[in-house]
């Protein structure tokens, strides 16, 4: 009794730590977003008068601005089509609304959204190292995507002449960012040796950190490195302008959906022109590389806000445009998204033996 007492004993005060530390970010998440839309929104604006600027869109408008948000969400799965081959629409609309409605609502839902891809994709029948590939190409496109709008948004305001010194800094640094994340990933799939040395490193990285508990080393990953690097590099070779067309259209489709709201409650062009609402969504794309909280709540309503009003928009009808973006990019996704899952998990009918999807010529047998 009194050996169990002195192992449990010290462990009481840890859990207790541990659990805190678990429930610091949800906090402060959910701390920001009610800053953002209990204080900041009332202090920027009246919500009488967003409500006011909303009701004015026709029915028309209303109607042009679901069919934008409905081809904003089927542009996700076009790129997971093309990074994953043999993955069907209706296979690709499942694993993306799913995994899109936990990083919508859960703060760290990243990590289960990728968990959630993983398992959907086995029960299709795809291996995990196809799976992993199109993570990582997608991933990285849409970082590419993400450091190349603001970049192409300073380069239309220096055309219009409403360029800053502020804008430029920040768009050298956007071109110089861009570079190095390029050269990096060409330097990495042209080399061989520094794939086999990245995998030896996290080798050692994952040893050590099994070690406390008293597993042992691992092995192989620099060839499983290797190999990976070679998969990759085929999909590459082969469908490079697809997946940049695809990326494209899934991040303007997503502008062009802002773009409508503005308009359509009422800023017009000469309040604030297509370049700085590009440049202004550009930006606060930035911001969802860190994940303050869940799908970026507060914080890009926060930047939008802040940004198409500087730019010169009226407060009211500024609210009112994002408010309605946010409704239809971030919200829609997570009921839709919740169906999608149910449907996964009662429908059996796609459901394939583990590493028996179809193949394609960009899927060698070994893989």
């Amino acid at each position: 009794m009194t050996a169990v007492q002195s192992r449990t004993g010290p462990q009481a005060p840890r859990t207790g730590r541990l659990g805190w530390r678990r429930w610091l970010g949800p906090v402060l998440s959910l701390a920001l977003v009610a800053a953002v839309f209990a204080w900041f929104l009332p202090q920027f604006t009246s919500l009488s008068d967003v409500w006011t600027s909303a009701r004015a869109m026709t029915w028309i408008e209303v109607a042009v601005l679901v069919v934008a948000a409905v081809w904003n969400l089927a542009t996700y799965q076009f790129l997971m089509m093309t990074t994953t081959p043999g993955l069907t629409f209706r296979q690709a609309t499942v694993s993306t609304e799913s995994s899109t409605a936990v990083s919508n609502t859960v703060v760290g839902g990243a990590a289960i959204a990728l968990g959630l891809t993983y398992a959907m994709n086995s029960s299709w029948g795809f291996s995990r190292s196809r799976t992993s590939v199109s993570l990582l190409v997608s991933g990285l496109w849409n970082n590419f995507a993400k450091l190349a709008l603001p970049v192409l948004a300073l380069v239309l305001l220096a055309f219009s002449g409403t360029t800053t010194t502020g804008r430029l800094i920040a768009g050298l640094l956007g071109v110089a960012a861009l570079g190095t994340a390029v050269l990096a990933l060409g330097m990495l799939l042209r080399s061989e040796a520094a794939a086999a040395r990245i995998g030896t490193g996290a080798a050692r990285v994952a040893t050590a950190l099994r070690r406390p508990f008293g597993r042992g080393a691992v092995a192989g990953w620099d060839l499983a490195t290797t190999k990976f690097r070679a998969r990759t590099i085929l999909l590459l070779r082969a469908r490079w302008h697809w997946i940049t067309l695809a990326t494209l259209a899934s991040h303007l489709s997503l502008f062009l959906v802002l773009l409508l709201a503005l308009r359509f409650v009422g800023v017009g062009a000469d309040q604030v022109s297509l370049a700085e609402v590009l440049a202004v969504f550009a930006f606060a794309r930035l911001l969802t590389a860190v994940p303050f909280t869940p799908g970026g709540l507060g914080v890009i309503e926060l930047a939008l806000i802040t940004g198409l009003a500087a730019a010169g928009g009226p407060r009211a009808s500024v609210a009112a445009a994002v408010l309605i973006y946010r409704a239809l990019t971030f919200v829609l996704p997570i009921p839709i998204g919740l169906g999608t899952y149910v449907f996964w998990r009662r429908n059996r009918s796609w459901r394939r033996a583990p590493n028996s999807a179809p193949r394609t010529e960009l899927v060698p047998e070994t893989v």
